[in-house]
Formats: structure tokens, sequence, C-alpha cells
């Protein structure tokens, strides 16, 4: 199999680091891999797949010779760098929302829609992490019996806001056990005046508010899962909320089906599809939680049953590392899929 050169564009980041993680776990068909990152991380070694890399600073001129660059810096970075990329010949595949919604420019779950990724001209844009735990457990649903309505309630853990969420999260715990005070200076945004503890807290807010009260994040749930599932007469309606979980995201979401399926047919429905790990057995106490999940490929799915209040209805509770399979593992099996084609 042909190798193919690899660029890593915010390889010092929580993303980026997940990343080559995966690479080397899925022996991916690595030629050279170069890290990339800003001016303050150039020249720093970081120990992966088996050796020291040194991490470049990121510039128009990085991708000469580079196959796929895998972008985990920020919209900012992608918006800038990402032309030249493309004009040096790799495609890219962005973890931002710079492109998302952009027209031409597929959105992709490979679980879901990873056909699409062919269409591309250049850039392939790697879904919000909660749209694609959400958009793998709702595909086989949607494509079975059809989705009238979802109502989604996201618990989301400090990794989606990077190191520096975790960081803070595990510093006031520690200040907690000292009996010391704690600062907050990261969430809920960390470029807006007002910031609040995470620890022992719960913030109903991820990303910026709009005029409508609803925030980016919640928008991005709604109008990706429209793009990926080629449907914008699906109703959805979100509300994110973060807690004081160090990885892996939560979602209750319930939906309102257009024709019946019972909890059961849903359970074997997503036992046999891709991406999905069933954990239903109310029983004797197992269903998905964050820790069990951190560090795990699947979205995991439980607490399966009907909605008794509506016609159709159901209800599902899933987990999904959001640093894995929110981020970078769905990036890398985008890769994967394109690799006899870049061949």
């Amino acid at each position: 199999m042909t190798k193919l050169n690899v660029a890593v564009l915010g390889a010092t980041g929580a993303v980026g680091q997940e990343l080559l993680r995966v690479l080397g776990e899925r022996d991916f068909p690595l030629g050279e891999v170069r890290l990339l990152a800003s001016a303050r991380s150039s020249g720093r070694m970081v120990t992966a797949l088996g050796r020291d890399l040194l991490v470049e600073e990121a510039k128009d001129t990085s991708f000469a010779g580079i196959d796929i660059a895998f972008f985990s810096a920020g919209g900012s970075v992608s918006q800038a760098l990402a032309p030249a990329a493309v004009k040096a010949g790799a495609v890219v595949i962005d973890n931002t929302s710079a492109f998302r919604l952009m027209a031409g420019v597929p959105l992709v779950v490979p679980e879901v829609n990873a056909e699409a990724a062919l269409t591309h001209k250049g850039i392939i844009a790697n879904p919000n992490c909660s749209t694609i735990l959400m958009a793998v457990v709702l595909k086989p649903i949607h494509d079975c019996v059809g989705i009238q309505r979802v109502v989604v309630s996201t618990y989301q853990a400090v990794s989606g806001a990077g190191f520096a969420g975790m960081e803070e999260l595990q510093s006031q715990v520690n200040d907690y056990a000292a009996g010391r005070p704690s600062t907050a200076k990261v969430l809920p945004v960390p470029d807006l005046e007002r910031h609040y503890a995470i620890a022992f807290n719960a913030i109903p807010q991820i990303d910026v508010f709009d005029d409508e009260a609803y925030t980016k994040e919640e928008w991005k749930m709604v109008r990706e899962t429209h793009k990926i599932f080629s449907d914008s007469s699906l109703d959805i309606t979100a509300t994110a909320v973060r807690l004081p979980i160090l990885r892996s995201h939560c979602e209750s979401v319930n939906i309102q089906t257009k024709s019946s399926l019972t909890a059961d047919e849903c359970r074997r429905l997503l036992m046999r599809s891709p991406g999905v790990e069933v954990l239903d057995d109310p029983q004797t106490q197992r269903y998905p939680m964050p820790l069990d999940a951190a560090g795990t490929d699947p979205v995991w799915v439980g607490r399966i049953r009907r909605d008794l209040t509506v016609d159709h209805g159901l209800n599902l509770w899933i987990v999904g590392d959001q640093i894995r399979k929110g981020a970078a593992l769905n990036a890398v099996q985008i890769a994967e899929y394109l690799v006899p084609h870049l061949q």
C-alpha cells in the first residue's frame, strides 16, 4: 500500500495529540508526518508514533508534498491556511466550524455519509462532536422508519474546551480539596467577560448566544445534522450544557419517528449499526457512562425506552468520547475512506 504524507495542524492540542494516537493505533499508511502549530510551539519535540517529531510553525509554505492535512487549530487558522494546503495538493480534513456549512464542502460522518467525502474540492469538514455522536445513532433509525422530531439535551465534558478546560476543572477540584479559593478563566467561553467555576457545577452555555437565546453549539447540532442527513425537514431542538466531566459527552435524545418502532426493535437495529455499541440492561444497572466511554471508539447507547406521552416516541441515552469519535477518530476514518482514491 502506498504511504501517504500527513500533516497535523494543531499538533500540540488535545485533538492533535489524539489524532496522532489514532493514526498509530489504526496502522494508517503513513509516510512523512509533519507536525504544525503556532509560532510559540515551534521547536518543541513531541513523542508520537514511536518516534520523536519536531513541531514546526504553520505557514502557507508548510504543505508541500503533503497528501492529507488534518486541521484542528481553530477556525481562523483553518480559514487562513486551508487554501494554501489545497493549492499545494493536500486534502484538508478540517475539525473546526470554518467550513462545515459552506456549500460545496462535504460534512462527513463515515458511518452515515462516507460517500460524500468523494465530492470534495480539497476540503472535507469534520462535524461538531455532539453532532457526530447523535448522527451515528439516529441515522439507522431515520433510514428505517423516518424521524419527525428530535429534542436533545447534551451534557458535555470539559474536553470540548481543549486542554485549557480540562486543566481548569482539575485545578478547581484540587483547590476545593485543599480549601483554597478557585478562579475561572475558561468556561463558558474564554473571550467573554464573565466566567464560572465548572467543578461541582453545571453551566447551561456552550459558545455564545444568538438573538433567539440559543447558543452556536446548539445550532450546530441542528444545521449540521440537516446537512449530513440531506434532510432539512427534520425538526431538531437542542440544549447544550457543560458538566464537570473530563472526557466523553452525554446526550439525552427524545425522538418522534414517522412510523412505529418499538424499543426492542430500536435496540436490535442499533446493535447491528456500524459505530454503535448498545449497553442497555436496566435490570442489572448497565448503561453507558462517560468514565467507561473515555478512550473508546464506539458511540454508546442505552436507556432505550418508549416515550409514553406521544405516538412513535422513543428516549435514548448516548455517550461517546468527544476527543476520539467526536473529533480525531472521525477525521482519521474520513482519511481511511479516501486512501484508495489517493493512490
